[in-house]
């Protein structure tokens, strides 16, 4: 009788275990940018875009990230991994990168059934942070952004040179703060973070480069480090921030700073999940 029982009680617990979500991967064709969707079984699945940064490659398609990729699958999300430079078929270097292509490879996504097209956040982080700002503030229907690590304002692309922007919208460049005299001795021995606060001192030419977060149409988390030794990320969060109050922002934003560096806010994706439970799916 007791073996009865506990046999009972075996095959009860197995039917309340979650059901394993059958995955599905899929290249999505789209010019200059590497794009792999990875969806559940659910429908109306709200989609995550993951965005790398200066590293290049397809961050979010590597195993590197295989764990909190399927984290958000698990939540029920859909994922769209992207590659934006240094993969094949795409920019061999971050340097006038369309923001364009980038949103046409989410704009593809959107047509999968499974995918919720109403429900579109993007995450970022270092460059792809800044990335994803930008693709929050000229396109309407990304309704969530994540910043891990962002700066404020657009810059030059990684070329030896540094006479050339980022990012390009339209065919056009996207004004840049320039590398001034001041920042040089920084860059010559190394120290990202000197080069960058000196290229901040070219007031005119910042606030011609700014990013215009007040135009994203949803939701905003932005995470930084006290400690960055790439860029002085908490000032630049602190000034994206007055410019979302200074213009009347009317959907939620946080600014979250953490005792670390650059890499400091991508180990925090406990306060992303909670951030898109609340201000994302819910809203």
């Amino acid at each position: 009788m007791r073996l009865l029982k506990m046999s009972w009680l075996f095959l009860l617990s197995l039917s309340v275990l979650p059901s394993f979500t059958a995955l599905s991967q899929d290249t999505l064709q789209v010019k200059n940018v590497e794009a792999i969707l990875y969806t559940g079984k659910n429908k109306q699945q709200p989609l995550v875009v993951g965005l790398g940064g200066s590293e290049g490659g397809n961050a979010w398609a590597a195993n590197y990230w295989k764990g909190t990729r399927d984290l958000f699958l698990e939540k029920g999300y859909a994922f769209l991994a992207i590659g934006y430079f240094g993969c094949k078929g795409t920019p061999a270097i971050l340097n006038q990168v369309a923001i364009d292509d980038v949103y046409n490879a989410i704009a593809e996504a959107k047509k999968n059934k499974l995918v919720n097209p109403a429900k579109i956040a993007v995450i970022g982080g270092s460059r792809g942070a800044d990335l994803a700002l930008l693709l929050g503030s000229y396109y309407k229907d990304i309704s969530c952004v994540v910043g891990m690590s962002s700066s404020h304002a657009v810059f030059p692309g990684h070329t030896q040179e540094f006479t050339t922007s980022c990012w390009t919208y339209g065919g056009k460049e996207l004004p840049f703060i320039p590398v001034n005299e001041e920042a040089v001795p920084f860059l010559m021995k190394g120290d990202l973070r000197g080069t960058f606060t000196a290229m901040l001192k070219d007031s005119v030419a910042e606030q011609q480069s700014l990013i215009k977060v007040e135009k994203i149409h949803g939701p905003i988390l932005l995470l930084s480090a006290t400690n960055d030794e790439m860029i002085p990320a908490v000032n630049m969060g602190e000034k994206m921030v007055t410019r979302l109050k200074n213009n009347g922002f009317t959907y939620p934003y946080e600014h979250v700073v953490y005792e670390g560096t650059h890499a400091e806010p991508t180990k925090h994706f406990d306060k992303v999940f909670d951030f898109l439970d609340i201000h994302f799916i819910k809203r």
